[in-house]
């Protein structure tokens, strides 16, 4: 059995078999080609380094390379080696695909996560030094449950200045996340008295089931080119929005939308939560201000470090409306649910200015990826129309009606893990039917990115 070498960030792992050599080698080349395991474009190794690893004459690799050049499963050209034909990969009639290890794709293209091999460490530890020095004694116990004051200082000060957010620190609260967050918001509406939420027609599941947890129902408000409509808002008790960057659509709400959310609030007394999840990642337009500068008396920003540092850090921010403190408090359990080390390294970490270099050199780091998948999709899938492009750490990928299911089931035999946009999709939304893909190209380290792109055009239609 061969061991496993790397071929330009693919794995190959060879198990010839059968009468002869020359004869299991090329069944072996021709049956990880035919079910997809290598991908159309993958370079292969020169034959001298694949004789090397099985342990065979470089001739016989040769001869199998050629036998597989003339089936046509295989190209060699001078100066570019011996590669995977571009060719449609065609599972074989009967034979289900061999089952991958669970949570262990070959290229991870979900959204929701940064890329985490990007995290500054070096960075993180001194301002983890330098907080550890100087914190009080107090910081070591329990402490106070709306989180670090120096934190709630440093965020206020950060959030006023980047997302236009007003607010003091006496009104933010600190949380183990977005999720955290909805759960405590959630407990607090059901106690209101409320039983409803609207929602968008497209979000995530699991903000869906932490408010049904809480006893609410989800409604979700129609959506079109100008994104969430609130004209269908009446009695709820809350409206859930991704207004800067709407997820996954990508879309901004159109600013008569955003006035109109908040006259809503005003009369009925509902509340706005503006999940801001990813705001500081804008490419080709201008910042959008948060929602919540609108009308801090009725409008709760939810923040959070997993888009901008790592999901790990379980770091999270609400800033409430003035009265709203003592609630969320009795629904948090009167208790300070995240580490004050981390918080006081995070606090340092914004006040020395170290957040938004990170933020900076993230922002132009996702802005290249964004740009080459854009430039390989109009070079190899012109059908394949990227949407919600100038904001973020993913694209929606419309596809041509009908072909979403088979493009899943082709990253599937590709060892790309993508989702489809119906994933995404409230069950009672009643929206026009897209076939898409939502691609997260922040997730993949800088060195797969490029055999991650290779994987997603290989299954796009052509």
């Amino acid at each position: 059995m061969a061991k496993p070498r790397a071929t330009f960030g693919v794995d190959l792992h060879l198990e010839p078999t059968g009468g002869g050599v020359r004869r299991g080698l090329t069944d072996a080349l021709r049956e990880a080609v035919r079910t997809g395991r290598l991908a159309p474009g993958t370079r292969l190794p020169s034959s001298r380094a694949l004789a090397a690893d099985l342990g065979i004459a470089r001739n016989t690799v040769a001869d199998a390379y050629a036998d597989l050049v003339a089936e046509g499963w295989l190209t060699a050209r001078q100066g570019s080696g011996t590669r995977v034909s571009e060719r449609t990969v065609v599972p074989p009639t009967g034979a289900p695909p061999r089952p991958r290890t669970p949570g262990r794709p070959t290229h991870n293209l979900v959204p929701g996560t940064p890329d985490l091999a990007s995290f500054p460490r070096a960075e993180w530890l001194k301002a983890a030094r330098r907080a550890l020095t100087t914190a009080p004694h107090q910081a070591f116990d329990y402490g106070d449950p709306r989180g670090r004051v120096e934190l709630r200082t440093a965020l206020a000060g950060y959030l006023s200045r980047a997302r236009g957010v007003r607010a003091d620190p006496e009104h933010i609260l600190v949380c183990a996340g977005i999720s955290h967050g909805l759960r405590l918001l959630g407990a607090v509406l059901r106690g209101r008295g409320a039983r409803t939420v609207a929602v968008e027609s497209y979000g995530l599941d699991v903000h869906w089931n932490l408010l049904a947890a809480a006893g609410l129902r989800t409604v979700p408000l129609p959506f079109d080119e100008r994104g969430t409509d609130p004209g269908e808002l009446t009695d709820q008790g809350a409206v859930l929005l991704t207004p800067a960057h709407q997820f996954p659509m990508g879309g901004t709400l159109h600013r008569d939308r955003r006035a109109a959310v908040v006259e809503w609030a005003r009369r009925t007394g509902g509340l706005v939560v503006e999940d801001d999840y990813d705001g500081e990642f804008r490419y080709d337009r201008q910042p959008v201000g948060a929602l919540q500068g609108l009308d801090p008396d009725h409008v709760v920003h939810a923040g959070t470090a997993s888009k901008s540092l790592a999901p790990g850090l379980r770091l999270g921010w609400l800033v409430l409306p003035p009265g709203l403190m003592e609630e969320v408090l009795t629904a948090k359990g009167g208790i300070d649910s995240c580490g004050s080390l981390d918080q006081l390294t995070l606090a340092e970490f914004l006040v020395s200015g170290a957040y938004d270099r990170h933020v900076r050199a993230a922002r132009l780091r996702y802005r290249r990826r964004r740009d080459a998948l854009v430039a390989e999709l109009a070079r190899r899938a012109p059908r394949v129309h990227a949407t919600g492009i100038a904001a973020g750490l993913h694209v929606v990928l419309r596809l041509p009606p009908g072909t979403e299911q088979s493009a899943l089931r082709a990253a599937a035999w590709q060892g790309l893990a993508v989702h489809g946009l119906h994933r995404y999709q409230h069950p009672e939304a009643s929206v026009e039917r897209r076939d898409a893909l939502v691609v997260g190209y922040g997730t993949p380290p800088d060195h797969a990115w490029s055999g991650a792109l290779e994987a997603l055009c290989a299954v796009l239609p052509e």
